[in-house]
């Protein structure tokens, strides 16, 4: 067995490895010709983030078996490339959280007692005790966007302050918050009652410019804010703007937008503690790190046990062309229900019908999670690690089988349990591939679970249709197909929407337009979903 370990790691990391009759190559730094060739007879690899793993390589070392990111991301790894392959690919979430969580506490520290402006004082030779009266964090709101392992960090220590915490995490459930004692409350709530804010959250399309000027307005005057997490949660611009009339009284950042900042009147700001991203940039965070990742290594390469992965599972070849069509349709439905509010998520319930009653199909349940999780959490999000991610968040998924008769061969039932009510969705596979949309909270209607779909419920009654074609029509949203299904209490409309002509990616379907359709007095709700 050899093992190719391409950028530096300590040797007690490094330890877990030694098995008799492996081999371990352990130079950092060589260039990409040399790794290619090193890596030809290698059965696996971890790299940290300087290694860049692309397909060439991957595709340049027939044996390799796994491939390992000793941190917390792999946006140097070519997953698709390794999942082609078969390689298993491995990171080491939430081993450097306590680090981060330190340097947060210690940022709030150094804000509200002005350290770093009384430390350049005195080194000017100046005595200005007067000018730098500070604060305590005692009974002050910390308010956490995102308690996942960093946030949850982050809580306990707040606690032994004396601190209030609140946050806000549509993915973590009631009873993991109340153990933390941590109040779940509405993302406006957060930004209006916090003292201090601090970002924990993934950088996803929901979560970009999450703090931006609205927001900002929205805030207790002389609120302070911290970003441990991804630059790009701020409107940096808008931040400079609350700074300078002192909504903000100050902010402490480790990561920024664009990464080293250059030229940055942010940085340069007095009120604003910069640090060069150094959250994880502990000895003990990178020795967990390494120390983790070469036991779920090892693990995977004596044993068979696959820990921390982040592409599919373990299939066989028949089992995954098989399953193929439904997981698609698994995926889309989770993503579906998952877009459709933004309640807090306290349990998801998964029924199958049809032929997939009679297999076994838990692989399904996770792509149900994946889709659920994806558009808030983060994009490694995948079904070998969803179900983890649920149990870490203390939401429950509920599996269960139906042999009851049915419309369609093969159907999924998903219902999304929230604080604010029930989601339930079905969605068939048909024979000629195609993924239908064939129930909505109760109604029936069925359309294509393709592309961007703006779905509302309305008053049965004329002119519906008509009013929302001419909003549609009127912002230049071309509609690609529309079904309507009809129920007792109402009807649901489902249109498929053509994305925009610039080729973003990006739905053309605006808030604006959304907030207009909303407006109609006819519709009870709508909302704009993209799969």
């Amino acid at each position: 067995m050899k093992i190719v370990i391409a950028d530096s790691l300590p040797e007690s990391a490094i330890a877990p490895l030694r098995e008799p009759g492996w081999v371990i190559d352990a130079t950092s730094g060589r260039p990409a010709p040399q790794l290619s060739l090193d890596l030809a007879d290698a059965d696996a690899l971890i790299v940290r983030s300087a290694t860049r793993v692309d397909k060439a390589l991957i595709d340049g070392a027939p044996r390799l078996r796994v491939i390992a990111r000793a941190g917390t991301g792999v946006d140097n790894v070519d997953v698709e490339a390794a999942s082609a392959r078969g390689i298993v690919v491995m990171n080491a979430p939430g081993a450097n959280s306590v680090s981060v969580a330190e340097l947060t506490i210690g940022l709030m520290l150094a804000m509200t007692r002005q350290v770093l402006a009384a430390d350049a004082s005195m080194k000017r030779g100046q005595w200005e005790k007067s000018r730098f009266t500070g604060g305590e964090l005692r009974d002050k709101t910390l308010g956490l966007a995102g308690l996942g392992r960093v946030g949850q960090e982050v809580a306990v220590r707040a606690h032994g302050f004396g601190m209030e915490v609140i946050a806000h995490d549509p993915f973590i459930a009631a009873q993991t918050a109340a153990d933390l004692g941590v109040a779940l409350v509405p993302l406006d709530e957060l930004f209006s009652r916090s003292d201090y804010l601090s970002l924990h959250l993934p950088s996803v399309p929901a979560t970009y410019r999450i703090v931006n000027a609205a927001r900002l307005a929205q805030c207790k005057k002389g609120m302070r804010l911290i970003n441990t997490a991804r630059g790009d949660l701020i409107d940096e611009a808008a931040l400079v703007a609350a700074l300078e009339s002192g909504q903000v009284a100050a902010a402490a950042l480790d990561v920024f937008d664009i990464e080293p900042p250059r030229d940055s009147k942010l940085v340069s700001m007095p009120q604003v503690i910069a640090t060069p991203h150094i959250a994880a940039s502990t000895r003990e965070a990178q020795e967990l790190v390494g120390t983790e990742t070469a036991a779920a290594v090892r693990d995977f390469l004596r044993d068979g046990v696959i820990r921390n992965a982040v592409n599919f599972p373990s299939l066989s070849l028949e089992e995954y062309k098989r399953l193929r069509p439904f997981l698609t349709l698994a995926e889309r439905l989770g993503s579906l229900v998952g877009q459709m509010g933004e309640a807090r998520t306290e349990a998801i319930g998964v029924r199958y019908y049809g032929e997939l009653a009679v297999t076994t199909n838990e692989i399904l349940g996770s792509a149900v999670l994946v889709g659920v999780f994806r558009a808030m959490l983060s994009t490694s999000i995948t079904a070998v690690n969803a179900r983890a991610v649920a149990a870490d968040r203390g939401i429950e998924l509920i599996e269960s089988r139906s042999t009851r008769p049915r419309h369609f061969t093969n159907l999924i039932s998903v219902k999304l349990h929230t604080s604010d009510g029930d989601r339930w969705v079905e969605g068939a596979a048909f024979e000629d591939g195609s993924l239908r949309l064939v129930l909505i909270n109760g109604v029936a209607v069925e359309a294509p679970l393709e592309g961007t779909l703006l779905i509302m419920s309305n008053n049965d009654q004329p002119g519906v249709i008509g009013e929302v074609g001419t909003i549609l029509g009127r912002r230049g949203v071309n509609i690609a197909t529309f079904a309507l299904g009809r129920g007792p209490d109402g009807a649901v409309g489902v249109v498929n929407i053509d994305e925009d002509a610039a080729g973003s990616g990006q739905s053309s379907v605006t808030e604006q337009a959304l907030q207009e359709i909303r407006a109609v007095p006819a519709i009870r709700s709508a909302c704009c979903i993209r799969l």
